[in-house]
């Protein structure tokens, strides 16, 4: 054949590893993306509003609906007695979260019936009629309530230990006993909960949701309406945001609105706004931590005891998992010699609290960095050569076990330090700060460099496995579905870059199409920071299918052995002919060869045994260092952030553009986490920081004024994981640690850093004017 038929490029557009925009950029940007609620409406369709109780924990003594239904507009009201199947959206099988409230209210703005009317402003005005009578119950909403009056838990505890904690905590002469109290945070996506269901026939539903988690929207709208998991499809284009926020809290607003499609044979609407979403929907833990920790004269630790207690909320939801992986974050990058960690997951009144991007280690590793600064003051040193002094050691060293009994076989914690002290100029940097500190009556400085080690696997070893469809059709275009959802996160552009390295052609061939259960069926959540590594090895293994066979054709119609086939840019090399890809498709489908493949993939290694508190539960770690340096004013507590820099570790990048985008939002999502987002419930267990107006989340105008953010291109997973990359999604988030850490120094500067100020999360102004006096008082 004729080879210089065709434009004879030696590189393909948008292969793996290159930096390239995310597929719907310019779509954000312009308005042209379209989210559920741009979806066209078919002709009748309704809209669904709820009614919230208004106590916190109460016996439901009455409920008059009458004005309710008599109101304008109204075509149902649904409560817990029209649900055909189970009244349950638990994500955990205890059936402990009900759809719709019956003779008890557990939370102030748990659902207690749903209005289904011709508009969505009937609906929510109708609900506002109803009249309800309770009889009040104790309630408590946070965890000191919890312990005073002695709560359950909502799921079962787990305890991590290794060594001797008990006899060896005591021998050290250093010994710090203390606690932290961490807040939790609002997930606050642009795009709130929506989910949009049209009826089909027999007992079929289609369901548009906007979630992390198709096939267990799913699993709970069958299980809502009795019918079997094949009548229910789920689809997600995209999200306005999810960070964990919608894994399990979708399921309720998917499961109404398909009861009510069916009930009425119309498609249904239900999309509550901001501040209805903020009330109804699960937060990030709150946690408290209480630390006993015994160390050395130098600041080596050899002993820690710690319990990590979680406000709940009052039904199971994600928990468990979540404070267990506080647990497995408690040791931060650091090695304990002997250490005993015990997690409390606590039932509270107020809404279940679940899934939040970090997913429990956050918590868990501020807890170690808080405990590391409690060394830094008892000892006389910067933070920095404490935490130097305790990672993580190389292998044969005796210092590479976790609390968990897994290995730290990869740890690159300690050049990624080293080298972003360098580059960021850290020690220069500290001695200039503390100087001025010395000569600064009012404002004070701070820096810190903090570390960040994450396990990279859920812990839930079955929800490590991904599902993908790949079809090349007859004119060499390439059609791509997988398991994983795009919340904004770029999954969508990685793993069509994996198709198209894999098939050696331009990117613009391979289409990206939503995600739906109709097609990759008993999906995970897009979580757990696995969306890149489980999807994009699934499409992989799908793409290998494909061209096996497409090799075996060329060898079979141009007699040449496996050897002389080769996958080159948009084109094919088969002995001494060369065949452009979409010509070489269409003859292979001409020979009947089968062009579609469903890729499959799960995680190795990984295994886990709760109840033991030993395993192996992540398949790799992924490490990163950040330095924040900030100015605060000890006259009013407020700060400003004057300088970040980041090294960060995500292997071979598979799209260094999309990743250091995502460091960059997860940091200052972490630095809104630790700084300015701050729930707060009245005594009534009431949620009064639900809008805007009360809850403050990061503007552009906080952001760093300095922020440097390199990839430590070294870097190079020792694990088979797609491209050799690493995960990205969550690990960054803890980057921000720095800040509050940040911030404490430079409030301990008011008494020549002599005690370690304890400084709570979130650090709000109010907060650090506190410890200011507070150091004051010591000074």
């Amino acid at each position: 054949m004729d080879n210089t038929s065709f434009p004879m490029k030696p590189v393909i557009d948008g292969p793996m590893h290159v930096s390239l925009k995310h597929d719907s950029a310019h779509k954000h940007v312009t308005g042209q993306a379209e989210y559920i609620d741009d979806i066209p409406e078919p002709a009748g369709t309704l809209h669904g509003g709820l009614g919230l109780a208004d106590r916190a924990h109460a016996q439901i003594v009455s409920i008059d609906l009458d004005a309710v239904k008599a109101a304008p507009g109204v075509v149902w009201v649904m409560t817990a007695d029209d649900i055909p199947g189970a009244n349950d959206v638990g994500s955990t099988g205890r059936h402990d979260e009900p759809l719709l409230a019956t003779d008890l209210v557990q939370f102030h703005g748990q659902p207690i019936f749903a209005v289904f009317a011709e508009t969505r402003d009937h609906a929510r005005r109708a609900a506002l009629l109803a009249k309800i009578e309770y009889r009040d119950l104790p309630h408590w909403s946070d965890i000191a309530g919890a312990r005073d009056n002695g709560a359950p838990f909502v799921t079962e505890p787990m305890t991590l230990k290794r060594g001797e904690p008990e006899a060896e905590i005591g021998k050290p002469p250093l010994r710090v006993q203390a606690s932290m109290e961490i807040g939790g945070q609002e997930h606050f996506y642009l795009e709130s909960h929506i989910a949009f269901a049209i009826p089909g026939e027999d007992d079929d539903v289609i369901v548009w949701s906007s979630t992390q988690h198709p096939s267990e929207v799913q699993h709970m709208v069958a299980h809502v309406l009795g019918v079997p998991n094949h009548a229910i499809e789920v689809r997600t284009r995209r999200m306005g945001g999810g960070f964990g926020g919608k894994e399990t809290q979708g399921n309720q607003f998917a499961a109404l609105a398909a009861v009510a499609a069916k009930k009425l044979n119309r498609a249904v609407k239900f999309r509550p706004d901001r501040d209805e979403d903020m009330s109804m929907t699960g937060k990030r833990h709150d946690f408290r931590v209480d630390y006993d920790i015994a160390f050395d004269e130098d600041g080596r630790i050899h002993a820690v005891d710690a319990t990590y207690a979680a406000r709940c909320g009052f039904s199971a939801d994600l928990s468990g998992p979540v404070t267990d992986r506080a647990l497995f974050h408690a040791d931060s990058s650091y090695f304990y010699p002997h250490v005993h960690l015990t997690s409390q997951p606590l039932k509270t009144h107020t809404v279940s609290n679940t899934a939040f991007r970090g997913f429990g280690g956050p918590q868990g590793m501020l807890g170690a960095e808080r405990m590391i600064e409690e060394i830094a003051y008892a000892v006389g040193k910067d933070p920095l050569e404490v935490r130097k002094l305790n990672f993580y050691g190389k292998p044969g060293s005796g210092r590479t076990t976790t609390p968990y009994h897994q290995e730290v076989e990869d740890c690159v914690i300690a050049r990624i330090v080293e080298e972003l002290e360098q580059s960021s100029d850290y020690q220069a940097r500290r001695q200039a700060i503390l100087e001025f500190n010395e000569q600064s009556p009012v404002i004070r400085k701070g820096i810190a460099l903090t570390p960040v080690k994450f396990g990279i696997s859920f812990t839930l070893t079955a929800y490590n496995q991904a599902g993908a469809l790949v079809h090349v059709y007859n004119d060499g275009s390439i059609h791509l579905n997988h398991g994983g959802t795009e919340m904004g996160q770029g999954l969508y552009t990685k793993v069509a870059q994996v198709v198209a390295d894999a098939f050696q052609v331009d990117i613009d061939r391979v289409k990206i199409t939503a995600t739906t259960t109709g097609k990759v069926p008993n999906t995970s959540a897009t979580a757990a920071s696995s969306g890149s590594d489980l999807n994009g090895m699934a499409a992989y293994d799908a793409c290998r299918q494909i061209k096996e066979r497409l090799v075996d054709f060329a060898c079979r119609q141009w007699k040449v052995d496996q050897s002389e086939v080769e996958f080159l840019p948009n084109r094919i090399r088969i002995g001494g002919d060369t065949v452009p890809f979409d010509t070489f498709v269409k003859a292979a489908y001409y020979d009947r060869v089968q062009l579609s493949a469903a890729g499959f993939y799960k995680t190795p290694k990984i295994h886990w045994d709760r109840a033991a508190g030993k395993g192996h539960p992540f398949y790799y770690f992924a490490y990163g260092a950040c330095v924040s340096e900030v100015s605060i004013d000890t006259l009013t507590g407020e700060y400003m952030m004057d300088r970040t820099d980041i090294l960060h570790d995500v292997g071979k990048s598979l799209n260094p553009a999309i990743d250091i985008g995502q460091i960059e939002g997860a940091f200052v999502q972490g630095m809104g986490w630790l700084t300015t987002e701050e729930l707060w419930w009245d005594a009534k267990g009431r949620l009064r920081t639900h809008a805007p107006s009360t809850y403050k989340i990061p503007l552009a105008s906080d952001r760093p004024k300095i922020f440097n953010v390199q990839l430590a291109e070294w870097s190079e997973n020792a694990e088979p994981t797609i491209g050799r990359s690493k995960a990205v999604g969550e690990p960054p988030f803890m980057l921000a640690i720095s800040v509050l850490e940040a911030i404490s120094m430079a409030v301990a500067s008011v008494a020549d850093y002599t005690a370690c100020p304890r400084l709570d999360a979130p650090a709000t102004p109010e907060r650090v004017l506190m410890a200011v006096e507070r150091m004051k008082a010591l000074g």
